[in-house]
């Protein structure tokens, strides 16, 4: 459960750290961060799966390339749905869903969450 909650807040932070890095989104404070990482941990858990499936034979095509867009799709979606996370335009969230894994997941590898050894 701790783990779970660490790693929400790194998501978040992630995603004001692409705020600040884009000018294109925005996030207006670490609350609408909280809301909109939980909100695309929702959709990345529900929603990109289906779309995921329905996109195969494109994906394939494109040599999984197109695994961006839809990343970049549900990225932009929850910013067109929440107050206090906005992305101006597709490709800003194309961009900005690529960065905001690429910095969820380094700041999760700074975390060991491993067991500890008893001696």
């Amino acid at each position: 459960m701790v783990r779970l909650l660490i790693v929400w807040i790194l998501n978040a932070a992630a995603l004001m750290a692409v705020a600040y890095l884009m000018p294109s989104i925005t996030v207006t404070n670490f609350v609408s961060a909280l809301i909109a990482a939980f909100a695309l941990g929702i959709v990345n858990t529900l929603i990109r799966p289906i779309l995921t499936l329905l996109t195969l034979p494109i994906s394939i095509l494109t040599l999984g390339f197109f695994f961006l867009v839809i990343n970049g799709f549900c990225f932009w979606m929850v910013g067109k749905v929440l107050n206090g996370f906005e992305v101006q335009g597709f490709w800003a969230a194309v961009l900005g869903g690529l960065l905001y894994g690429l910095i969820a997941w380094a700041l999760a590898a700074l975390i060991p969450f491993g067991k500890k050894s008893r001696k």
